[in-house]
């Protein structure tokens, strides 16, 4: 029987909603849109404004939502909102309503990527059916582990992102010491994230480390920091940004490299989220490879995981929909 899915994915940034007939195991879109997830008070008023596009009675939802869930109801990190699983399917009459961490339902997302929706860091030898990681920066830092059941992979939620940060040379020693004022607990999210990249430059520029350029400082004024440091940091055309974008990506390695050993992901680690696309020469130089790699004792192992960078920015938003469409 055809089912009608209401699919999110809804972040500190920005919110993703589609609507699909699903039939015999295929999916087609109906309605998809993007919203400017802090333009809205709260997801419902959202939600609703969204759901006028469905001409009939939505048979289930699933929703990732950017934080921790207890007993279906959730509290956006980044944002403040307040979502509940039965109260958004009491006001919008969807019998079926589940809210999956946001990570989670990326994790389910990568088992419908295409070959062409990846690029390879490290090639590896993956396990087939092993335990895999994903991972990805972006508003904040999401993580989840992957493991097989049955015919498919259960994705177990994480909020990995938030474990203390540990230096791994004397940069990011300075960085630690840098951000303790700030934050008191310095996390990986506190550096793995736009806001993060902005810390980086602000650490190496303030601590007189590199000099950043004036034309650098301008654009971070007209247009999002990060963005800016990402632009100039990729091009060459400011130091203090291509310092920023390499120690970045050290970090970033290094992290995925602890997840991997933690979850033994011989299946792969994926890294998702929006900053990795975006920066993906960065991420193909080196850096992220050697930190993900240099794990001592156990490097041999860690050369032998597969690291890929995910492409697709719809992959949580297709985890959500798999995840709905076997909701009975």
């Amino acid at each position: 029987m055809d089912k009608l899915v209401l699919a999110g994915d809804i972040g500190g940034t920005k919110t993703l909603l589609q609507l699909a007939e699903v039939q015999d195991g295929a999916f087609h879109p109906i309605c998809e849109r993007r919203f400017d997830s802090a333009a809205h008070h709260d997801f419902s008023s959202l939600l609703g404004e969204f759901m006028r596009a469905a001409a009939r009675p939505v048979d289930a939802a699933c929703f990732g939502v950017a934080g921790p869930i207890h007993d279906q109801s959730a509290k956006i990190t980044n944002l403040g909102w307040i979502i509940n699983g039965g109260a958004v399917g009491a006001e919008f009459g969807i019998a079926n309503v589940r809210l999956i961490n946001d990570f989670a339902a990326v994790g389910y997302g990568i088992e419908a990527l295409h070959e062409d929706d990846v690029v390879p860091l490290q090639a590896g030898e993956p396990e087939l059916r092993g335990t895999r990681a994903v991972l990805g920066a972006g508003t904040g830092l999401g993580e989840g582990i992957l493991v097989w059941q049955g015919d498919h992979y259960q994705a177990l939620p994480s909020e990995g992102g938030h474990v203390d940060f540990a230096p791994a040379d004397e940069d990011q020693d300075g960085l630690l010491r840098y951000l303790r004022p700030i934050f008191g607990h310095v996390s990986y999210e506190r550096i793995l994230s736009g806001d993060g990249l902005v810390k980086i430059f602000e650490y190496l520029s303030g601590s007189g480390l590199e000099a950043a350029t004036v034309p650098l400082r301008q654009a971070m004024l007209e247009k999002d920091p990060a963005a800016a440091i990402s632009e100039f940091g990729l091009d060459g055309r400011d130091p203090a940004a291509v310092r920023a974008l390499d120690l970045f990506a050290a970090i970033y390695g290094a992290q995925a490299g602890n997840l991997a050993l933690t979850a033994l992901a011989r299946g792969g680690v994926y890294v998702a989220g929006g900053i990795a696309p975006k920066i993906i020469a960065r991420l193909k130089h080196g850096g992220f490879v050697r930190a993900f790699n240099g794990k001592g004792r156990f490097s041999g192992l860690m050369q032998r995981i597969p690291v890929c960078v995910v492409m697709n920015p719809e992959v949580g938003l297709i985890g959500a929909a798999l995840v709905a469409s076997r909701l009975s």
